[in-house]
């Protein structure tokens, strides 16, 4: 429990598990590899979603959308762990595209999406290191600010 002994460390916790919102599942198991859906920057106040919403850029600073796909991944980690138990399991982060709901102008994307990649080497160190794209979006489910999907090798 390594990684969750990070986490505290660094002041944060796994959120509780939102529930998808459309017929899909959170993440998908091939062999050694994790596929993660697109998850939201989302968590769970008195039993209701609440959902970190906006454009950056217009609405939300790069600071806040970074904070933003800080909160992403934290439910991303949620939901690994909801498959594999122990997240010191992951063995390497492979692949993370991060979407960015902001203005037409804004350039900052990778900036933005540097709140989940940061977060990630933290926790995990080379491990953590993965390939990478962060593109700009006109809108998002639901407005939220970030969406991110990933592809994750697992052990056991």
């Amino acid at each position: 429990m390594e990684v969750e002994k990070k986490l505290a460390a660094l002041g944060l916790s796994l959120p509780v598990a939102p529930t998808p919102v459309a017929n899909y599942v959170p993440v998908v198991r091939t062999g050694n590899l994790l596929f993660i859906s697109g998850h939201g920057p989302v968590t769970i106040q008195d039993g209701k979603p609440h959902y970190i919403r906006g454009k950056v850029g217009r609405d939300l600073t790069v600071e806040q959308g970074y904070d933003a796909a800080k909160v992403v991944m934290l439910n991303i980690l949620q939901s690994i762990k909801g498959i594999i138990g122990d997240l010191d399991k992951v063995r390497r982060v492979v692949k993370l595209l991060g979407f960015v709901n902001c203005t037409e102008d804004f350039p900052d994307q990778p900036k933005v999406i540097n709140g989940a990649s940061d977060l990630l080497v933290d926790l995990y160190g080379e491990r953590g290191r993965h390939a990478r794209s962060a593109v700009g979006m006109y809108q998002l489910p639901f407005g939220i600010a970030v969406e991110i999907e990933m592809v994750v090798e697992v052990g056991d």
